[in-house]
């Protein structure tokens, strides 16, 4: 999954503090009636299931790059795939990697403003943002302004009863303070880093806060038809209650990238970026 990093993160909010002097009379009084120093922690506390927010990659991969063309590693160690899938993966991330570093990359569904699909929509290329509302939970992200939906405390359907799409059916519930998901359904032509599976793939998810601004997804794929064994990787996030999601279309033609006669993508310089 290509960036191209030229996004500038939202200015910090310019908070106002204003003062006034009180009598003294006054100023006891109000003292009496502030909170102690526990109370007001607990109130700034925030409940480890509130995964509401926009969250960002953390640590991000990008950082320290501009105007540079960048690929999010494959996560974990990679998947462990039976042959001959094994050895057809291997020959097309070799060539992904050559073209990479020779700074003519090749074509990726992004670049042709497909939707990224499950998992890939987790990892955030640009920033996600996380709705809760009664029942649901739902998943904005930026890039191609994208949205997962998540039911909660509802059965996962039967595999058969579900139409293939980019994210699958989503399922799940809450663990403790741990959100517990299961999609399937994912389309079969949905690839996370070019990866194959199968229409039996199962997805598990295990969303939770681990610091008070930090969360983490700990991703299980299983799929016995092309895995030997489940793929496991975790993706770390960082809340940014500054940031405000834009809109991103791509529309006839991307406004940064455009792509070679050769399937190779460049980025336009910038006479050719409106």
């Amino acid at each position: 999954m290509m960036r191209f990093n030229t996004f500038v993160q939202a200015a910090a909010l310019t908070t106002i503090m204003m003062t006034a002097q009180a009598a003294p009379a006054q100023a006891k009084a109000a003292k009496a009636k502030a909170p102690s120093a526990a109370t007001a922690a607990k109130s700034k506390a925030v409940a480890p299931r509130d995964i509401s927010g926009v969250w960002e990659l953390y640590p991000d991969p990008f950082a320290g790059d501009e105007n540079t063309f960048r690929e999010l590693p494959v996560p974990g160690d990679g998947p462990t795939l039976r042959e001959p899938y094994a050895t057809q993966w291997k020959a097309l991330r070799d060539k992904r990697d050559a073209a990479l570093k020779a700074g003519t990359p090749l074509v990726d569904p992004s670049t042709q403003c497909m939707p990224e699909g499950m998992p890939m929509i987790m990892g955030a290329i640009f920033p996600i943002e996380i709705l809760q509302t009664p029942g649901r939970v739902t998943v904005l992200a930026e890039f191609l302004t994208q949205t997962r939906r998540i039911y909660l405390n509802r059965a996962q359907p039967k595999l058969d009863d579900i139409t293939p799409s980019f994210y699958g059916m989503t399922t799940g519930r809450w663990e403790g303070n741990t959100l517990v998901l299961t999609t399937r359904g994912v389309k079969e032509d949905v690839r996370f880093f070019e990866i194959p599976h199968s229409a039996d793939m199962t997805i598990t998810e295990r969303i939770r806060r681990t610091g008070p601004e930090l969360m983490e997804d700990q991703i299980t794929i299983e799929d016995p038809k092309m895995l030997l064994k489940p793929y496991r990787f975790t993706y770390g996030y960082k809340r940014n209650p500054q940031y405000e999601i834009m809109e991103y279309f791509c529309e006839r033609e991307d406004p940064l990238l455009k792509v070679k006669p050769d399937g190779t993508v460049e980025m336009k310089t910038s006479d050719e970026i409106k």
